[in-house]
């Protein structure tokens, strides 16, 4: 039976539950096993042998061999102690503004960018769940794109080393005081596709939207294949109108807006290599946004359930982050 944890809601709290190592293991021991450890090589299921000293090892009682609670999730082989990773889960997903490698660096006083660098895009690793829903049914679906990403130092003005980013979030309503409706934005999708071709853009809105959807875009020629592929579709022809897009697509504007300056605000620009994780993060927070202490829980238990990158393969580009558009032998 899943029992729900407490969470820390404060940073005082957050010191009173994880004061040592053996604190922060215990927790993640619950978050992986809620219903008790199974061992994986005898299946004899009892309360493991403890170590004092080595609070991230179990032992059977049974067969004797060992489980590391940190084996299997992104914390694998980690030689970081356990309370930092906790902090950085909390900062990271509590911070309205997110933490950027620098500042995690300086607070936590890791004596490496490198290694708080790859503590935070592990994290980021570990905030799409492998079996989310996709968005919509109910609710009406804006989408549009936006160059997002890369700096531009010296460049002059333009998209040098911008990507470009297909977004979709639902319009929802809300009953205000004095019984006035007002609506605000609802789950999100963000992703870094190839081009505003109707194929790359296709894929998104199909692995993003529920069918038959009712899905509000502009009048570009991507979109026009989305009523075959059986969604409630409504084009607005817009001319190019900055006015009329900020009305007709009000909360994927004001999403892309916010994406914008928090990239350049908090990360001073990503490159385009990692730009889906950034990505990630966002669309993590802001789905969270309404209760965002309950995401510390939510990310270490995604934690336990998905791959993370290593130091070289997120460095040579050979890992692709979760709902990164998948490359293809000709780029």
């Amino acid at each position: 039976m899943n029992v729900q944890l407490a969470f820390p809601a404060t940073l005082l709290e957050m010191q009173h539950m994880f004061p040592d190592e053996n604190a922060a293991a215990a927790y993640l021991r619950a978050v992986r096993w809620p219903d008790g450890l199974v061992c994986r090589f005898c299946g004899w299921k009892d309360e493991p042998y403890l170590f004092e000293n080595r609070p991230t090892i179990l032992r059977c009682r049974k067969c004797q061999h060992d489980t590391s609670i940190t084996a299997g999730t992104v914390m694998h082989a980690t030689r970081t102690p356990l309370q930092v990773w906790f902090w950085a889960a909390y900062l990271v997903t509590t911070q309205t503004s997110g933490e950027s490698a620098v500042q995690f660096q300086r607070q936590l006083g890791v004596s490496r960018y490198e290694t708080a660098f790859q503590i935070l895009h592990k994290l980021r690793a570990a905030m799409v769940r492998p079996d989310r829903d996709r968005i919509g049914s109910k609710w009406p679906v804006e989408i549009d794109e936006a160059f997002v990403g890369g700096k531009t130092r010296g460049e002059g003005r333009g998209v040098h080393h911008k990507a470009v980013v297909a977004g979709a979030v639902e319009v929802r309503t809300k009953t205000e005081k004095g019984g006035k409706r007002a609506l605000y934005a609802g789950r999100l999708r963000l992703r870094m596709v190839r081009g505003r071709s109707a194929k790359s853009l296709e894929a998104f809105v199909v692995e993003s939207v529920e069918p038959h959807s009712r899905i509000i875009t502009d009048g570009w020629v991507g979109y026009d294949g989305l009523s075959a592929l059986g969604y409630d579709h409504d084009p607005v022809v817009l001319g190019g109108d900055p006015e009329k897009a900020e009305k007709a697509l009000p909360m994927i504007h004001l999403v892309f807006s916010n994406l914008k300056a928090w990239i350049i605000g908090t990360h001073h620009g990503v490159s385009q290599q990692h730009l889906q994780a950034y990505l990630n993060e966002f669309v993590f927070r802001f789905n969270r946004r309404f209760y965002p202490m309950t995401a510390f829980n939510s990310v270490l238990g995604i934690a336990t359930r998905v791959e993370a990158p290593t130091y070289e393969a997120l460095y040579s580009g050979e890992w692709t982050h979760p709902n990164q558009e998948k490359k293809t032998p000709h780029g």
